[in-house]
C-alpha cells in the first residue's frame, strides 16, 4: 500500500473570494500573494463592513440625559 496523503484537500477546495481560481494552499484561501492583498487593502480601506442600525427606536431615548440641556451649577455650601 502507497504513502495516503495527509489534509489533501485539493478536490474540495473552495475557489478564491477574490478571483473565483482554485486556491493554493500556501495562500490559502486564496489562489495568490496578489488576491490576498487585494483583501488586505479592501480590509484597511473600509471596504469591507458590517452595517450597523439601531433596531429599537425607544433604545437612544432611554441613554439620553435630560439633564443635560439645562446648565450646570456650582454646589451650594
Amino acid at each position: 500500500m502507497g504513502p495516503v496523503a495527509v489534509n489533501d484537500n485539493s478536490a474540495r477546495a473552495k475557489p478564491c473570494p477574490i478571483c473565483g481560481k482554485p486556491s493554493e494552499a500556501h495562500w490559502q484561501p486564496f489562489c495568490s500573494k496578489r488576491c490576498a492583498d487585494v483583501d488586505l487593502n479592501r480590509w484597511l480601506s473600509g471596504r469591507y463592513a458590517i452595517p450597523a442600525h439601531d433596531d429599537d427606536p425607544d433604545n437612544g431615548a432611554a441613554d439620553a440625559d435630560p439633564s443635560d440641556d439645562e446648565p450646570r451649577r456650582p454646589p451650594e455650601g
